[in-house]
């Protein structure tokens, strides 16, 4: 039988090589990276003109490649001074699963183990079940947010959490963190440890966690794993240069007005306290929830790095649990077809979500206006920052412009 040439031809693999980068490269070509240019462009310019928000940060890539990157609008608006790409932005909830990043890491390390006991590292951290009885939660169950803990801001005025003076991590009140945990292990869980899902606190006992397991502050720890092995140089519990920290503004129908330094916003269920001074005080404990403050560009080196099986910060194993649906069936309050994993909510069923994102999509979003998608299937990385609530995440800006970013109209 003749043999084949081609199949003998030692250069036969490199020019298949070649092949692939260049239908790669086609893939990413020049046409459509202005085609991506020019739809997003287009829903940025919309929601400067409709004052929907004041400005923002969109970075895109696609495996591992930038491929969209702008900053528009102001980062404060009376001074004149522009969004830049370097602008510092409070990260609100997007700081959970940094912490939570660390709280796996030492789980590598064997520091700590997820199925320990909350009371191992915080033995007064007791918080009573809902008839009063004694509960046992487990660092998977503060990951998962099935600890049965909750939120003020998910409370009417006079709820339990603002009566006990528990702090959500977005006001200044003058206290330490652990001050601010024996306030919420006064309040009874909302439901049994593992029986629900339910948004809360978790992620702040979390970090009281990490401290202890980590043996340094919760700062120092999420530097020491986390942000210093990522180069994330803006990223911190107080913001590391206030020239570059943007004003944060509050949207009203067709107009935006200055955050005050006491902002209380209501939310449907409670009221939400905004003080935003608390990213330039030294002294306000770190929020392991909510109290972070970096850069887009920071975010998404930690983005990609989850995207690429823990990039020397995580074990390949652990980065996919981190990122994979951990609560079964729970309902998920970002909606039908919506899981958790640890930190981040993950689509388990995309044929119940109306959204652009695929099933085995990940991501999370701040209170400030912050939201960050990663489309593992895509290699898709999407992060959006503004300075504007609630319009920057609530309303339908995010959903825009990652609808844009799919190319959807």
């Amino acid at each position: 039988m003749p043999t084949d040439p081609w199949r003998e031809m030692p250069w036969r693999k490199l020019a298949l090589a070649c092949l692939a980068l260049w239908l790669g490269l086609l893939w990413l070509s020049p046409s459509r990276d202005a085609a991506l240019e020019t739809r997003v462009d287009a829903v940025l310019k919309q929601a400067l003109d409709s004052q929907e928000v004041v400005g923002a940060v969109v970075l895109v890539s696609l495996r591992g490649r930038l491929v969209y990157h702008r900053a528009v609008g102001f980062a404060d608006r009376e001074k004149g001074r522009a969004m830049s790409e370097d602008t510092l932005f409070r990260l609100a909830s997007m700081s959970k699963p940094i912490v939570s990043a660390a709280a796996l890491a030492l789980a590598d390390a064997g520091k700590l183990s997820l199925d320990d006991p909350v009371t191992r590292f915080l033995p007064w951290f007791t918080p009573p079940l809902p008839d009063g009885g004694p509960a046992v939660i487990t660092v998977r169950e503060l990951l998962n947010q099935t600890s049965g803990l909750n939120y003020g801001f998910q409370q009417s005025p006079d709820g339990p959490m603002v009566q006990a003076q528990v702090s959500d991590g977005l006001d200044d009140q003058d206290i330490s963190l652990e001050e601010n945990l024996r306030r919420l292990a006064t309040v009874r869980l909302s439901f049994a440890p593992g029986t629900q899902w339910g948004y809360s606190l978790a992620t702040d006992v979390v970090g009281a966690v990490v401290a202890k397991a980590g043996g340094a502050s919760l700062p120092e720890v999420v530097k020491s794993l986390v942000t210093g092995p990522l180069n994330m140089t803006d990223t911190a519990f107080m913001a590391n240069d206030p020239e570059r920290l943007d004003k944060p503004y509050v949207s009203e129908k067709d107009r935006t007005r200055p955050m005050a330094q006491h902002e209380v916003v209501p939310n449907g269920q409670g009221l939400t306290v905004f003080e935003p001074a608390r990213a330039l005080d030294p002294k306000a404990y770190p929020s392991g929830g909510a109290g972070l403050v970096g850069t887009a560009g920071d975010y998404l080196k930690f983005m990609e790095a989850l995207r690429l099986g823990g990039d020397g910060v995580l074990k390949p194993e652990t980065a996919r649990a981190m990122t994979t649906n951990q609560v079964g069936d729970m309902r998920v309050v970002v909606g039908p077809g919506w899981g958790f994993g640890y930190g981040v909510a993950v689509l388990k069923d995309k044929s119940r979500d109306k959204s652009q994102a695929r099933a085995g999509s990940w991501g999370w979003g701040g209170a400030y206006g912050t939201e960050f998608s990663v489309d593992p299937k895509a290699g898709l990385c999407l992060v959006v920052m503004t300075n504007t609530i609630p319009s920057g995440r609530a309303w339908t800006f995010p959903e825009d412009v990652k609808n844009a970013v799919y190319g959807q109209e």
